[in-house]
């Protein structure tokens, strides 16, 4: 398991709760962004087996979770709109580098860090839900998506090592987490999962 180099800002879940349904909405376009991610590792690298495999099911499992945060956005009143850019996603990205291994390395990890920064927000939005009211449905919830964030991210970094040497996995996870620490320092805080 690897560690994120900077924490997010405790102000990140003040901004969060007070604009909870903006919040909502850009929840609900990462799940779908991130089940589409998975079929398109899918759609690039059919060849590799193990990946096949375990994205359909994450594929699968972030689609349900999309289904999730509709029926939240739906009980709210709210509807999806159109997806917005995510500036963090965006700047992570630039990060890949060209070349076909090198590109597959890139993907897998950076969608591992991505995982990784969901897991943290998803439980400090989880903690302070649980704060406000004991045994909040919606608190549970959010602990169960950080549980699923954190497993998610061991996946993307576990099918590295399966294709790529475990030390070139290390050195450029590392460079990585670096540049991520890096891109969140610099972003302004918003209502938004990145």
């Amino acid at each position: 398991m690897f560690e994120l180099r900077i924490a997010t800002a405790d102000r990140w879940v003040t901004v969060v709760l007070d604009d909870f349904d903006d919040f909502l909405l850009d929840h609900a376009a990462c799940e779908r962004k991130a089940s589409a991610n998975a079929i398109s590792l899918v759609t690039h690298y059919p060849d590799r087996r193990d990946l096949v495999r375990l994205m359909i099911e994450l594929a699968r499992e972030e689609l349900h979770h999309f289904q999730q945060v509709h029926r939240l956005i739906e009980d709210r009143g709210l509807m999806l709109g159109r997806d917005r850019k995510d500036p963090y996603l965006n700047a992570m990205l630039k990060q890949i580098r060209r070349g076909r291994e090198e590109y597959f390395l890139d993907r897998l990890l950076i969608a591992g860090i991505a995982e990784a920064r969901g897991c943290e927000r998803f439980g400090l939005i989880s903690a302070a839900l649980a704060k406000r009211c004991a045994g909040s449905e919606l608190a549970t919830f959010y602990a169960n998506l950080s549980e699923s964030e954190a497993r998610h991210r061991e996946l993307f970094v576990d099918l590295a090592e399966v294709y790529f040497d475990r030390g070139a996995v290390g050195a450029r996870l590392s460079a990585l987490l670096d540049e991520e620490a890096r891109i969140v320092s610099k972003l302004p805080i918003a209502a938004a999962l990145h």
